[in-house]
């Protein structure tokens, strides 16, 4: 179960740890500031969970207007979507609102472009190459060829390689 903290903007009230969206609203209802004013505004912190949904919390700048989207997501996804939303709207200019299935992405679990190199000749993508002159290619310069499509970034302690759309 993943736990934030809603902190109050008014330094005269005090927050609250929450999990769900409806425990936030109720909580919100119920706290007032030390001269009885109902406190409207908050900060939400990420405080307790998964590696990976501390990094989509941080991706989507979660706040009060987008707290619901947040948490259900968080929910209902799966990791590599996750992972593809996170990469999307940190690294390729996706608005967090944008939908899951429209995301034009090409993610790969991999630690380098060398690697994706070394992939995408195994898998052919270059075209039929003999085992004997496979030998004599450059990964480097691949790689690097690569890079001027795909980058490499680093979430939940995973390294991945993409390339936006």
């Amino acid at each position: 179960m993943t736990t934030f903290f809603a902190q109050p903007y008014s330094i005269d009230a005090t927050g609250f740890y929450f999990e769900t969206a409806h425990d936030f609203q109720e909580a919100a209802k119920a706290n007032r500031d030390r001269w009885g004013q109902q406190v409207e505004e908050y900060e939400i912190q990420f405080i307790d969970g998964e590696t990976i949904d501390a990094a989509l919390a941080r991706a989507y700048d979660i706040n009060q207007a987008n707290l619901s989207e947040v948490i259900d997501f968080i929910d209902m996804a799966e990791e590599h979507e996750k992972i593809a939303l996170i990469i999307a709207i940190g690294e390729c200019g996706y608005d967090s609102s944008c939908n899951i299935n429209d995301i034009d992405l090409d993610v790969y679990q991999m630690d380098s472009l060398r690697e994706l190199a070394e992939q995408f000749i195994e898998e052919g993508l270059f075209g039929e190459i003999p085992d004997r002159l496979r030998f004599y290619l450059d990964m480097d310069l691949i790689a690097r060829d690569l890079g001027m499509d795909y980058a490499e970034t680093e979430i939940a302690g995973t390294r991945y390689v993409y390339r936006c759309g």
